[in-house]
């Protein structure tokens, strides 16, 4: 099994968990690698009916445990409500830690769910990351399949797998249970979100190009962060600055895969254009993974200007920004740092400038910008 980064610290954590996360994360071979003493499967449609017409059976259920008890509710979504039988026996004293597992924040919010403030420590788990593949990482593979943990390792059957994620998960759960009046808008909406994912969002152009008002656009891109099927990376933004820059938000699917079956192109060989936009996405997840695995207190954005001057990603660190363009070739030349010195004119904090590209070199230019191979820049970002 891999092991993922985040399991330690739930395993010492003395608080009960909600953990969250899309659906083959992995969220109930984390939770059950750590040894629960009871399982509740909410997934399981017995058990689901079971517990529904019965709230009160969980208490009593409770009373039977030898103390103290692990106790993993799994897919907790479906049955917002229980959260609250759940708060009254943490309420009652020590001796019960559960382990909640979720795929959809918007089915929690719908369902009014009480989610536990100061009981419940939330965390987050995503597709695998780099760092986690450890020897098992190919690049060109988490470009085309993701990283989905039974999706990656599975050689035989996977790209089934991920072909029927698409499909049935994303067309036909989402849809059901985002927007069942307009199934047909969102379903043409879904392929261009895909198409456009790690692009700058132009909510009229695809307004215009769906049919699909705008402002159900906008809904449509708020289902997907809700879903915790899309990251949605906000623009920088300054003070003041000369420079017009784009305020528009770049949406990103969670997994490359995914996105990739959504389109139908998750089999065949990738042309050279489109694996140097699933490079830069790639790259920005494993950021968006490595904050969420490690709580780090960072925050990512976008940077573009209306004159087209850009930079992949910006991660703020509190005390310093960087800067990261990714180049998908082995050569790293002055004409790529364009956006890097843009950007470096309306920093308000200092900043460090990298591109991370497929060579093995590193480089350094003349106004300090720094050519990094993306394996090492990420080992380094880490530490």
């Amino acid at each position: 099994m891999i092991v993922r980064m985040a399991v330690e610290r739930i395993r010492k954590s003395r608080k009960s968990i909600l953990l969250l996360g899309a659906r083959q994360v992995g969220k109930s071979t984390l939770c059950r690698s750590l040894g629960p003493d009871k399982i509740i499967n909410l997934a399981d449609e017995a058990a689901f009916l079971s517990y529904a017409k019965d709230p009160s059976r969980l208490k009593r259920e409770m009373a039977v445990l030898k103390k103290p008890a692990l106790i993993l509710v799994d897919e907790v979504q479906r049955l917002p409500s229980l959260l609250n039988s759940i708060q009254a026996i943490l309420d009652e004293g020590e001796g019960f830690r559960f382990l909640l597992t979720g795929s959809s924040a918007r089915k929690l919010k719908r369902g009014g769910a009480n989610l536990l403030p100061g009981r419940v420590v939330l965390e987050h788990l995503d597709p695998c990351s780099f760092w986690e593949l450890g020897d098992s990482f190919n690049l060109e593979k988490s470009l085309q399949m993701g990283s989905l943990p039974g999706i990656y390792l599975d050689p035989e059957e996977g790209e089934q797998t991920l072909s029927s994620y698409a499909s049935i998960y994303l067309r036909e759960e989402i849809q059901a249970e985002a927007i069942s009046k307009n199934l047909g808008a969102y379903a043409r909406f879904l392929d261009m979100a895909a198409e456009a994912s790690g692009q700058w969002v132009n909510y009229s152009k695809i307004a215009s190009d769906s049919e699909i008002p705008k402002e159900t656009i906008r809904r449509f891109y708020s289902i997907l962060e809700e879903t915790l099927i899309a990251f949605r990376i906000p623009p920088f933004k300054v003070k003041q600055s000369k420079r017009r820059l784009s305020q528009r938000d770049r949406f990103i699917f969670f997994d490359l895969g995914v996105r990739n079956a959504l389109l139908g192109i998750h089999r065949g060989p990738l042309s050279p254009l489109e694996k140097g936009r699933l490079f830069e996405q790639w790259f920005i997840l494993q950021c968006l993974y490595l904050i969420r695995a490690k709580k780090e207190d960072w925050n990512l954005y976008s940077y573009r200007t209306d004159a087209g001057s850009e930079v992949d990603v910006v991660i703020d660190k509190g005390d310093k920004l960087v800067a990261v363009e990714c180049k998908w070739s082995r050569q790293v030349g002055e004409a790529d740092l364009k956006g890097l010195r843009s950007f470096e004119s309306v920093a308000h904090k200092p900043i460090e400038k990298y591109v991370i590209y497929r060579g093995e070199s590193r480089q350094k230019f003349s106004r300090g910008e720094l050519a990094v191979p993306f394996n090492s820049f990420l080992k380094e970002l880490s530490e």
